[in-house]
């Protein structure tokens, strides 16, 4: 798909000196197309959202006052690895609503095309929802998807976003971000999570902390979660369980930075998934031997049940990835399996699996932990993880043979090309 970004003239001196008093032109221009919002450039991002909605090519409309060095700066980002950009310099200043303005790039645009204002951030679902439109009844003032050859076609709907013009639009944009840097499959114990978490993401993301860091810190807490639960006495098992959340907590956190910051990665899915399995070790085990003090020999022997069923069942899921999804981009797995889950539910397992997946995610468990330990209930919230922890691996072999016989193949992405026109 292509996209269309025009830049406007932005050298126009009462409106920098409204913006930023006493800075000079050329480094007024830049600081308003590199703003950071949620700490990546504001053109950027604006690119950047495109590619993650399924652009492949854009046609940037550059002002001649524009000089190269900073479109180079726009465009070196390693987050636009991929995309093919033309560069066209207007002589005058370009406006969508003038048809001898489209006429001059008429050799250069698509039958249909994303229409992106330079300054809209938004969510890649919101581009990706986008219906087709006629040029004639486009909203130009926000991303628009134009089909050439349609006539009198209204837009049903306008892309969710922020057009950012100063700080303060750039603050109302970095909230949006992080309120729809959730999923689509987000359940209400999730959609819960993911609030408590907003402030701090937010602020994670005008630093250089990245999601795996995210992850290992959410690692540790786990740990002292598990010394914790190994004391075997009620306050102490509380504490287990809030860390427990905490560590949940930080699992959430790591996804929401890596979407707002694009820094979502194959080894980061890994790793989050690596930490999901040990951060459940961890519990299963400090709760055995917490348990083992309290009660004695026969909660050990549950433990070590509900041990071999975990690891048992992390491997099995692991294997289960790669089958399930693209080798690039493992974090679909779990979408793919729930989309095969629903069209499959003629058959009672799936049916009743695709019921109870929302009850074992670890954004729902952390929950549960709580929820039982303060009501002196650890004990049976330690039984029902060693039958469930079996079931887990059964049912996941099953699907796998069902679903997943032959692994996906990652898909080449193109080298970039870029090119400047001159109209």
């Amino acid at each position: 798909m292509q996209a269309v970004i025009a830049i406007p003239e932005l050298h126009r001196e009462e409106f920098f000196e409204r913006l930023l008093p006493g800075v000079q032109l050329p480094d007024k221009v830049a600081a308003d197309l590199l703003r950071p919002v949620a700490g990546i450039p504001l053109l950027t991002r604006v690119l950047a959202t495109a590619v993650r909605a399924g652009t492949d090519r854009v046609l940037l409309i550059w002002p001649s006052s524009i000089q190269s060095p900073l479109r180079e700066r726009v465009l070196q980002s390693k987050l636009l690895h991929g995309l093919e950009v033309v560069n066209v310099v207007a002589q005058e200043p370009f406006g969508p609503t003038v048809s001898a303005h489209w006429k001059t790039l008429r050799d250069y645009l698509a039958p249909e095309f994303l229409w992106l204002p330079w300054n809209w951030v938004t969510t890649k679902q919101c581009l990706i929802a986008l219906e087709p439109v006629s040029m004639s009844m486009a909203d130009w003032s926000r991303p628009a998807l134009i089909a050439r050859n349609m006539v009198g076609r209204c837009s049903s709907g306008a892309a969710e976003g922020v057009a950012v013009i100063s700080p303060e639009t750039a603050a109302r944009a970095e909230r949006l971000l992080v309120a729809r840097s959730g999923k689509v499959l987000d359940g209400i114990h999730t959609s819960f999570n993911r609030r408590l978490c907003r402030p701090l993401v937010r602020w994670l993301s005008h630093t250089r902390t990245t999601p795996n860091q995210v992850s290992i810190a959410g690692l540790f807490i786990a740990i002292l979660s598990c010394c914790a639960f190994t004391q075997g006495v009620y306050c102490w098992y509380v504490l287990g369980a809030l860390l427990f959340f905490v560590a949940g907590l930080f699992d959430e956190m790591d996804g929401m930075l890596a979407r707002i910051k694009f820094a979502d990665s194959p080894f980061g899915t890994w790793l989050e998934g690596f930490i999901d399995g040990i951060s459940y070790l961890l519990l299963f085990g400090g709760a055995a031997v917490g348990l083992f003090r309290q009660h004695g020999k026969s909660e050990l022997f549950v433990g070590v049940a509900l041990l071999i069923g975990s690891v048992i069942s992390i491997a099995v899921t692991a294997f289960m990835r790669k089958h399930g999804a693209p080798a690039d981009r493992p974090n679909e797995y779990l979408g793919n399996l729930y989309q095969l889950l629903e069209k499959d539910s003629s058959n009672k397992i799936s049916f009743i699996s695709r019921q109870m997946q929302a009850f074992v995610r670890r954004g729902v468990m952390i929950h549960y932990v709580v929820i039982f330990t303060l009501l002196h209930g650890l004990c049976v919230f330690f039984y029902l993880a060693a039958i469930g922890s079996h079931l887990t691996w059964i049912l996941a072999l099953y699907f796998n043979r069902r679903f997943f016989r032959k692994p996906y193949r990652s898909i080449q992405v193109p080298n970039p090309t870029k090119g400047l026109e001159t109209l």
